[in-house]
């Protein structure tokens, strides 16, 4: 006798395809309205929509743009500074906040009485006041009130620091350069690799991995050398009240970057800690028994299972860091959110350049969470 089929209205395979399509639909349908919405109100009004006005001259000047520019570019050129503005801030903003972040949630840990109390206070302190009060504190009250540039702090050879910003060496266009920082570059993947080696000989064979250290360590010095004194540096030179050459970080920019980095950096330390916690007292135990000192406990037995808690939350926290630098238009930072309202207001096109805002947002951080969630899979159990 064979077995009666299931009627399709009540297979519940068919029904989740069902319910899937109508919220689909649905979704289309809200989205068509809203669009028919906002056409019928552009007519209305004798507006048109569209994205020709970007090919117009800007007719605004920027003040210290990464790249040339100059008020008769286009409105794209000006956008595109406004991006180079940003992901600059939200690039060193991870790497200092993260390694700020570390630094501070390990010392909350610390049996150090003093420093873990140092931390504490830090972490409490940053992270329960508002993020756009810091910046105008650091602005306002920190970095405008820096010496003026007749009487700048001297760093030594490194440049100089004034109210007018941080001036420091930098890359010069030279054949050299390049051919040093492509060492650099081809060093940083040798050490990557002489340290997953190192980790696997001592993990797998038992051994102490003494070699691959002092190699390791021999090419970590090498590096440095290089990128000391094998590069073409352009040096800032301070001459009749103006400082010439090097690189220039505006106080917008110093505080926009530092603001953000040591305000994210108590949300990371607290998330650093917790992953650090997670791990079973059992694992310190068993580790202190094998003879592992403290750094390589942490090394080769803590951080790695810490990181399976911990990445998650840093990717959220990443994610906050690069939307939250959309309050540089408060302390006048031409990042693409400033620069886009300078545009709206000149060319009255508020809806596309919103657009243009909200999509270059939406990129950045699926590019951020992508890295991050392929990150998360490699430090994952494997299971069998």
């Amino acid at each position: 006798m064979e077995e009666d089929k299931i009627p399709f209205w009540r297979d519940s395979r068919v029904l989740k395809i069902v319910g899937q399509v109508v919220v689909l639909l649905i979704v289309l349908t809200i989205f068509f309205f809203l669009g028919s919405n906002l056409v019928n109100n552009f007519r209305r009004l004798g507006l048109t929509f569209g994205f020709d006005f970007l090919s117009r001259p800007a007719s605004f000047g920027i003040a210290n743009p990464p790249i040339a520019y100059n008020s008769s570019d286009l409105y794209t050129k000006a956008i595109l500074v406004g991006l180079i503005n940003s992901l600059r801030v939200m690039f060193f903003g991870i790497i200092i906040a993260l390694f700020l972040g570390i630094i501070v949630g390990i010392s909350r840990l610390s049996s150090n009485w003093l420093l873990r109390q140092l931390a504490t206070i830090y972490v409490e302190t940053l992270r329960n006041t508002p993020l756009l009060l810091q910046l105008f504190f650091w602005y306002f009250a920190v970095f405008l009130k820096l010496p003026r540039i007749d009487k700048p702090i001297i760093l030594g050879r490194w440049g100089f620091l004034t109210n007018r910003g941080l001036d420091i060496p930098w890359f010069g266009d030279a054949r050299q350069t390049w051919l040093g920082l492509g060492i650099i570059i081809f060093s940083l993947i040798l050490i990557v690799m002489l340290w997953r080696r190192r980790i696997y000989v001592i993990e797998q064979k038992g051994e102490s991995g003494q070699i691959w250290l002092w190699l390791l360590v021999a090419v970590a010095i090498a590096t440095v050398v290089i990128f000391c004194f094998g590069l073409d540096w352009d040096i800032p030179q301070l001459n009749n009240n103006n400082i010439a050459g090097g690189l220039n970080l505006s106080p917008e920019f110093a505080t926009l970057l530092f603001g953000l980095s040591v305000y994210t950096a108590a949300f990371i330390a607290e998330v650093v800690r917790a992953g650090i916690q997670s791990v079973g007292k059992g694992q310190w135990e068993a580790a202190r028994a094998l003879g592992l000192k403290s750094g390589a406990l942490m090394q080769l037995v803590i951080f790695p299972q810490a990181l399976r808690v911990m990445i998650p939350p840093l990717t959220s926290e990443f994610l906050n860091l690069a939307k939250n630098s959309s309050l540089a238009i408060a302390i006048g930072y031409n990042d693409i959110y400033a620069i886009s309202n300078t545009v709206a207001n000149q060319t009255g096109r508020s809806i596309e350049m919103l657009l243009i805002v909200i999509t270059t947002y939406l990129t950045i951080n699926l590019i951020i969470s992508t890295g991050m969630n392929w990150l998360n899979r490699s430090v994952q159990l494997k299971q069998r």
